[in-house]
């Protein structure tokens, strides 16, 4: 069992891909904000100017605690967006080219076979040889 889970582990995979976990949730924060700094104020100045931006009340009556600010959700859209579409480019994309890369001209590795297999293919192959060269016995 603990074979298996260092196999797994050293296979490389994992690291890269926490490599590309920690970038990304970095740079996540980083388009986060510059969303929120510059994009977000433009969708405010479409909304009502009585309100906190684009968004509306449930209640008027309750205006703070029903606000259902719809800038927040497209925020959200575009830092998802964004931090996809530059993990994708930036990690994604290059790792299967050069997984592609790799991988050009080498033939895929043959599955190994069990003593079984091995030992009845030997008697094929002898037997085969043995009807070439006319010693065999062959009743029809």
């Amino acid at each position: 069992m603990l074979t298996g889970f260092k196999e797994f582990i050293l296979r490389g995979n994992v690291i890269e891909l926490a490599v590309a976990v920690v970038i990304g949730s970095a740079f996540q924060k980083v388009v986060d904000t510059v969303v929120t700094n510059l994009v977000t104020p433009v969708i405010n100045a479409a909304g009502n100017p009585q309100t906190e931006g684009l968004g509306f009340s449930l209640r008027p009556d309750m205006a703070q605690a029903t606000y259902m600010d719809v800038s927040a959700i497209i925020n959200a859209l575009i830092v998802f967006l964004l931090t996809a579409a530059v993990v994708y480019f930036v990690f994604v994309l290059p790792m299967n080219k050069l997984a592609e890369r790799r991988n050009r001209g080498e033939e895929p590795e043959a599955e190994p076979i069990s003593e079984d297999v091995a030992l009845l293919r030997e008697i094929r192959d002898l037997l085969e040889s043995q009807r070439g060269t006319g010693t065999s016995t062959d009743r029809r």
